[in-house]
């Protein structure tokens, strides 16, 4: 991705450098983060296991002192702001170009641990958008364990998706759909409840890939198949027979690696924002 040069947000908040004033989890976050996939990607054995990643996290935590951020840590702070920069220009003039106004979120970088409006989480939490603070955090550290664990390919472009996921959530939560979702699945089964989050996650792939369309004369070669390989590695289907050895469909949270990318695709080819109704399709 061409970013090097360019306006950054002003609406990042790195907390890389800090001590985590907390407990977090010793030597990496990979147990923490294969339990945490297990669970928001739809395993069957989530809430047994919630259990024992407390107390790992228990026994084998310790104080994370304050560090200073490196020349790599510096630049990769430099290129997601360019990116979440780049998500409130085009999502300015889509809500514009709509007769709506955009309130653009924050972003806070952390290593270990850190504190939200929706609470604490650590670095297995991955990135993650928090609607009571309208905030996204991210422990960049996830992307490493993303191609090295679960198979995507990398690259920068791969970061850029996810952010303008996680920015998708932001928009629904602006719209009211991530509200209406919510109140929807109160008085629904487990199953049918399922369904509405893989519509919600889905419809954030196609939000990520309308901003790519928007956003397409800064791509580089190979940028759209980075994003491609990191939203196919992140499908339901995909984790589970990774983690699990086999696949649940009606555990689905967040859909299968086929329609992460298609929905990512069709946001990308359209375009068109009234396109993303991935809630009639999937009823």
């Amino acid at each position: 991705m061409k970013w090097e040069g360019r306006r950054q947000s002003k609406n990042v908040e790195d907390r890389r450098g800090m001590g985590t004033g907390g407990k977090v989890v010793a030597g990496g976050g990979l147990i923490g983060i294969v339990i945490l996939l297990i669970s928001v990607f739809g395993g069957e054995g989530a809430q047994n296991l919630a259990p024992i990643l407390e107390q790992f996290q228990q026994q084998q935590s310790t104080e994370a002192p304050a560090q200073p951020l490196s020349a790599e840590d510096e630049k990769m702070g430099q290129f997601v702001s360019t990116v979440l920069a780049d998500t409130e220009d085009v999502w300015h003039k889509i809500f514009k170009d709509n007769g709506l106004t955009y309130k653009e979120p924050g972003m806070v970088l952390f290593r270990g641990s850190v504190q939200s409006a929706c609470g604490g989480a650590t670095s297995a939490s991955g990135p993650f958008y928090c609607p009571g603070d309208h905030k996204i955090y991210m422990d960049l550290d996830f992307f490493d364990e993303l191609q090295t664990r679960f198979g995507a390919k990398g690259g920068d472009y791969a970061i850029a998706y996810v952010i303008a996921h996680e920015v998708g959530h932001h928009v629904q939560t602006l719209l009211g759909t991530s509200g209406k979702v919510r109140q929807l699945q109160q008085n629904m089964s487990k199953t049918e409840a399922n369904k509405l989050s893989v519509s919600l996650e889905l419809q954030a792939d196609f939000y990520a890939g309308l901003w790519t369309h928007y956003n397409s004369k800064y791509l580089e070669e190979g940028d759209i198949e980075e994003a491609l390989s990191a939203a196919q590695a992140v499908g339901d289907d995909a984790i589970q027979k990774k983690m699990q050895g086999h696949v649940v469909p009606d555990s689905f949270t967040h859909g299968t690696s086929e329609q992460r990318v298609k929905w990512f695709g069709k946001g990308f080819k359209t375009g068109d924002v009234k396109q993303g109704d991935t809630f009639a399709e999937l009823n």
